[in-house]
């Protein structure tokens, strides 16, 4: 028998009391016995925003919320500059497209980090632009890029702006403190961090983007986040919410918040990634981001010789681990494996040692054991 081990950036396995949480019979949304799950889930998402506003639930992937993040801020003819430096970032400018509002784009060479310095020229020479838009971790490159920085470069010029992030991948993985960093708008999904199926995406907004909110025209009906605030106010979701998702949500920050802690997360994913990063290393494998690695996921470089999509089907079909391909200009060029939620030391360990088999099995030349003993000595304090 196979066992099946699930080692892709979003979806990530789901803990088995997270899925019991989900499992009780359905309750009704808008009956009493929802209001304290929802308050719980209410709170326990601004403790891992790190902020004081509310972060709106809806009942979407996460690019829901970015679509969210778009329609509710600007108007048309509004112009944005977008950060793009892989798939995540080019998406912001293609929803930014679909409500005619004007980009300028910073394109970013795939597996490297935008440099602050660029959206500070950027704004030099755009200064009509009302809003930034950049991706905390690109998944699809697995590169960490400098929020805070990007967002002092734009504080540091005249005028009001907005800085609007995608932290799917970034939210519960590392320190990305809403408030105290000044970001607009900041967006989760609940595949990721949160240990739970796809299906919700989550929304924090500033003060000075509710200001936004009020004079931007842009369409919306379902991504309406005042009547998402509004509802949120009487612990309720403008529209039905996915109950059992909020079921699991409510286990897995008790999970988060009050037994791991957040900056306990944050150093295991850490420690995951860095573990994972000097394995592949240690194989003679090349990093696809080297120099700004993001910790929710490892990208490597599929080594000359060896077929990428072969490599990833012997992971799956004869090993049992699912890993992530490249997207765009690095589909077959890359693997990616994570790190972001349910993931300890052992399934790493695991991790590197499946890659070893199947790279030494498809005859790629490497000290065999090398991954595997430098993951150990990594992780012998984490496990």
């Amino acid at each position: 028998m196979l066992k099946r081990r699930l080692f892709t950036p979003g979806p990530v396995p789901v803990p088995e009391r997270v899925r019991l949480a989900m499992a009780p019979e359905i309750i009704h949304h808008r009956a009493p016995d929802f209001i304290p799950i929802f308050q719980h889930c209410k709170e326990g998402l601004q403790r891992i925003f790190q902020t004081e506003q509310p972060v709106l639930i809806f009942a979407a992937s996460g690019t829901g919320a970015m679509n969210a993040s778009v329609s509710n801020l600007l108007s048309p003819g509004d112009h944005a500059l977008v950060v793009r430096g892989g798939k995540f970032g080019e998406r912001w400018q293609e929803i930014c497209d679909a409500y005619c509002v004007r980009t300028t784009c910073i394109d970013v060479e795939w597996g490297q980090a935008v440099d602050p310095a660029r959206v500070g020229e950027a704004l030099d020479a755009n200064p009509d632009v009302k809003a930034v838009y950049l991706t905390a971790s690109e998944t699809s490159t697995c590169v960490r890029h400098p929020v805070r920085e990007v967002v002092q470069a734009v504080r540091a010029r005249e005028g009001e702006r907005l800085v609007v992030v995608d932290g799917i991948t970034a939210v519960g993985v590392y320190d990305i403190p809403m408030d105290a960093w000044d970001i607009d708008a900041l967006v989760s999904g609940s595949q990721k961090a949160f240990m739970l199926p796809p299906g919700l995406a989550f929304l924090g907004l500033s003060p000075r983007a509710w200001r936004f909110q009020e004079s931007a025209t842009c369409p919306r009906f379902y991504f309406d986040v005042a009547a998402e605030r509004s509802a949120l106010e009487g612990d309720q979701t403008a529209w039905t919410p996915a109950v059992s998702l909020l079921m699991g949500l409510e286990e897995a920050l008790k999970i988060i918040l009050d037994e791991q802690g957040l900056e306990g997360t944050w150093r295991r994913t850490e420690a995951l990634a860095h573990a994972t990063r000097e394995a592949m290393r240690a194989l003679g494998l090349e990093l696809y981001a080297p120099d700004a690695p993001s910790p929710a996921a490892t990208a490597v470089v599929v080594p000359e010789g060896i077929d990428g999509p072969a490599l990833r089907k012997l992971l799956k079909d004869e090993l049992g681990f699912t890993t992530a391909d490249g997207q765009g200009k690095a589909k077959g060029k890359i693997f990616r494996l994570a790190h972001l939620g349910y993931f300890d030391a052992f399934d790493t360990i695991a991790a590197v040692a499946a890659v070893e088999i199947a790279l030494a099995r498809l005859g790629y030349e490497f000290k065999t054991g090398e991954g595997v003993r430098t993951a150990v000595e990594l992780l012998r304090d984490h496990a």
